[in-house]
């Protein structure tokens, strides 16, 4: 064999090797993220079983969005002692458990409750996960990993609000939670024996600073203020959108069965194309005009909303899913590239943040919808969106 011939032999099974991890690791993600949003698919059930209005209920399913705040906070606080692969496993292990007690209760505070913990748990996986690959991945193989696990992410969305309406339609509600529990515990094995055991997470920067100092540049950055907003109003767009046009869907004239609703979310399929490529449209536009344009796509599909055609609001939904999703990955990657160190502080102050907006938008776009209606609802969403590209616009481009 020649050298030549050696070498290509061995790029292709770097190649191999490095599509194997990413596609583990994409599993990964799915896994520990399916419950967020899958719960969403069933809200127009849930109204019905717990009797209460579809504020109330909206604002139960997303309380899982505080959990995840709250996690991210305390794991990039306090979690130096962590051995990720360890927290991995453990938080899904344990997320079974909360997912399990949701197939028996019938109080909305329980309920509401169950999300938190539920969140609380998805966020540990996830910022463990995040620093697992930071610390085994070169600079190149990482960022095709967070990549992957934003697809894995992606990809929850998709799939498991689809099985939750197939399930809890065929099935009933209960049994809808407890399938969700067993994917947890899926998820718990499969991180199990599949990562290598780990050192412990978070260490003193260079200078010997505690993590909690660390926490107070990030703060004092303009342009990561700006992401850290950025994120907020994303995420509240996102929710507030997917959350409350399931109500929609149900009413007339579109009327779907809950079967149906579940199969609209294929909607989420181009993301799914589109999200990995968040990297070349930041690197050709910049991060200002990337988040502008993707944020303008989205604000086109919340006005496809208002229409009473399916296929036109369909086709809205896909736009609000893909331009929200490629917004924020690309402020994800201006955080990483933007914070030079104390990364794992500005990350967590993200997440922190992407998913408080979460929960303020299940809030209040739900006292909107109550009171007000649909077509208000989009109008506060497209003035949010409004807001998040007038923030990015304050965003600078790296220097190369």
């Amino acid at each position: 064999m020649t050298t030549s011939e050696h070498t290509e032999l061995m790029r292709l099974r770097r190649v191999a090797a490095d599509s194997w991890r990413f596609g583990l690791i994409a599993l990964i993600a799915f896994l520990t993220l399916v419950d967020l949003f899958a719960t969403q698919a069933i809200l127009p059930s849930l109204v019905t079983k717990f009797g209460v209005s579809r504020a109330t209920m909206g604002f139960a399913v997303n309380a899982s969005t505080f959990g995840m705040a709250v996690a991210g906070i305390a794991v990039a606080l306090f979690g130096r002692g962590i051995d990720r692969r360890n927290g991995i496993w453990i938080s899904l292990a344990i997320l079974s458990i909360p997912t399990t007690l949701l197939s028996q209760t019938d109080n909305i505070v329980v309920f509401a409750l169950l999300r938190v913990a539920q969140g609380l748990c998805m966020s540990t996986a996830f910022t463990l996960t995040m620093a697992y690959l930071a610390e085994h991945f070169s600079a190149r193989q990482t960022t095709s990993a967070l990549a992957a696990y934003v697809t894995g992410n992606v990809a929850s969305n998709f799939f498991g609000r689809l099985m939750s309406a197939a399930v809890a339609d065929m099935f009933g509600i209960s049994t809808n939670f407890l399938t969700f529990a067993a994917l947890n515990l899926s998820g718990a094995a499969l991180v199990w024996f599949t990562l290598q055991k780990t050192s412990a997470m978070m260490h003193a920067d260079s200078e010997g600073r505690p993590a909690r100092a660390a926490w107070r540049v990030p703060l004092q950055n303009a342009e990561l203020r700006a992401c850290f907003a950025i994120g907020f109003l994303i995420l509240f767009v996102f929710i507030g959108t997917f959350t409350y046009v399931n109500f929609q869907l149900v009413a007339a004239p579109l009327s779907l069965t809950p079967m149906a609703l579940g199969a609209v979310y294929f909607v989420f399929l181009p993301s799914m194309l589109t999200t990995p490529l968040a990297g070349r449209v930041a690197s050709g536009l910049g991060p200002r005009a990337g988040v502008g344009v993707t944020l303008g796509l989205a604000i086109v599909g919340l006005l496809l909303l208002l229409t009473p055609s399916l296929p036109i609001v369909l086709a809205g939904m896909a736009l609000v899913a893909s331009g929200t999703f490629l917004a924020q990955a690309i402020a994800t990657g201006h955080v990483s590239r933007t914070a030079s160190r104390d990364r794992a502080a500005a990350s967590g102050i993200y997440l922190a943040s992407y998913y408080a907006g979460g929960l303020a938008g299940s809030f209040l776009i739900g006292q909107v919808y109550d009171r007000v209606g649909w077509t208000a609802c989009v109008a506060a969403l497209v003035a949010v969106l409004a807001a998040a590209i007038a923030v990015a616009r304050t965003l600078r481009t790296p220097a190369a």
